[in-house]
C-alpha cells in the first residue's frame, strides 16, 4: 500500500527572526508503507515550509496516486486540503 507523506530534508537548525529554530524543511512524498520515514521514495509530489509556511504539491501527480489508492497522512491531507486539491477529485 502506498501513503502520501512528510520526509523530513534540510538542515536541523534555521535561524529565523534572530533566534535558532528546530522546525525542518519537508517533502510530500508517495511511499510504501512499510519503508521508514527516510526511506526511498516512490516519487516526490511536493515540499512544506512550516516556517515560511510556502508549499508546492503537484497536483496531477497526488491525483495520480489518489486514484491508485493512496492514502495521505493527516497532516498531507491537511495541507493537500489547504491547497484545494480535492476539489479536483
Amino acid at each position: 500500500m502506498v501513503k502520501l507523506r512528510l520526509k523530513r530534508c534540510g538542515r536541523k537548525q534555521r535561524i529565523v527572526h534572530l533566534y535558532l529554530s528546530q522546525c525542518a524543511v519537508y517533502r510530500i512524498v508517495a511511499i510504501d508503507v512499510r519503508s521508514r520515514r527516510e526511506g526511498r521514495d516512490l516519487r516526490k509530489v511536493g515540499f512544506y515550509d512550516p516556517i515560511k509556511k510556502q508549499t508546492y504539491s503537484n497536483v496531477p501527480s497526488i491525483l495520480y496516486f489518489l486514484e491508485k489508492g493512496a492514502q495521505p497522512t493527516r497532516t498531507v491531507y491537511d495541507i493537500s486540503k489547504k491547497a484545494e486539491v480535492f476539489k479536483e477529485l
